[in-house]
């Protein structure tokens, strides 16, 4: 439970711009090779039986794209290994091929240029890979969730306002929005100068396109951020806290444009950061006082939001 706690605590699920930069250096390094062997060591990693995933091998890649929060390696005859890392999954290019020695290891994706090295920390395997056929089962991994950057404000306030929920659990459901998760939401919160807990029935025009554009800024921001990091060399840092972020996983540290300290909600295993002087008009948003809106409006655990379908409530 200890071993957990700091897993949880430490690490998150790779976002938007992580996982844009993840599919851009894994396409650089597989597309148009053959995949010679996927080798599976954790039993658990794998989460589809049909087609068997041996039928993968030997099939060149045509392409890596992003689904939401996974990350899809497109094989010919539309064939489709879809991967999602959850909380503490996490990849490593190997120039060459070596056992898949160690607890961390889930599972080898072999290619004559090298191999995509699939790991999790921790003792929960909560990250997964599913090898489906057919684009009319690619698409059942779709949560629903607009993209920000293919829409423009009025269907974004479309998107958020379907559903009457506080404004971190609409940036992050993926039936909402596509791609965002706890940190970046509370970048974006933290830009728009919103509260976390502001209803997305009741926000004025002009603060519709403070967020809209503090949404688009902040995933672009960092994607380009993450980019300039790696440049063309493979992630290799992919964290639950940045040092240049206004509030994420700055508890109690100083706010970078008014020098208030960053305080935090928790609930559950989820936990949000926020400015009192910069978002909620210098009022402190207390865990105790707030745990029945939590408690209706915020899944209890990961995969429960994780997995939300199309229309689901």
């Amino acid at each position: 439970m200890v071993l957990e706690h700091l897993v949880c605590k430490n690490w998150r699920v790779p976002e938007l711009p992580d996982v844009t930069v993840y599919v851009e250096r894994i396409a650089e390094r597989v597309t148009g090779y053959r995949l010679e062997q996927l080798r599976i060591k954790s039993p658990f990693v794998l989460r589809t039986a049909v087609p068997p995933i041996a039928d993968s091998e030997g099939k060149i890649v045509t392409g890596v794209h992003r689904v939401g929060k996974r990350i899809v390696l497109a094989l010919e005859g539309e064939r489709y290994i879809v991967v999602h890392l959850m909380i503490a999954g996490r990849f490593q290019w190997l120039t060459q091929r070596k056992p898949l020695a160690g607890r961390g290891g889930l599972a080898a994706f072999d290619f004559s240029s090298g191999t995509l090295l699939l790991t999790e920390a921790g003792t929960r395997k909560r990250a997964s890979i599913h090898y489906v056929v057919g684009l009319e089962n690619l698409a059942a991994f779709a949560r629903g969730g607009i993209e920000v950057f293919e829409v423009d404000q009025p269907a974004f306030v479309r998107a958020m306002t379907r559903q009457r929920h506080t404004l971190k659990r609409a940036l992050t459901d993926p039936t909402i929005i596509s791609g965002i998760g706890n940190a970046y939401s509370d970048e974006i919160l933290h830009r728009a100068r919103l509260s976390p807990l502001q209803m997305s029935d009741r926000l004025a025009p002009e603060q519709w396109e403070c967020l809209f554009r503090a949404t688009r800024q902040v995933l672009e921001e960092w994607t380009t951020r993450l980019r300039a990091e790696t440049t063309h060399e493979f992630p290799e840092h992919v964290t639950a806290f940045r040092k240049d972020m206004a509030v994420h996983g700055r508890y109690a540290q100083p706010c970078p444009d008014c020098g208030t300290p960053v305080q935090r909600i928790v609930y559950a295993s989820n936990e949000t950061n926020y400015c009192p002087t910069c978002q909620t008009a210098g009022k402190l948003l207390a865990d105790r006082s707030l745990s029945r809106l939590l408690r209706d409006d915020w899944p209890r655990t990961l995969e429960e939001l994780e997995e939300r379908k199309t229309g689901a409530r």
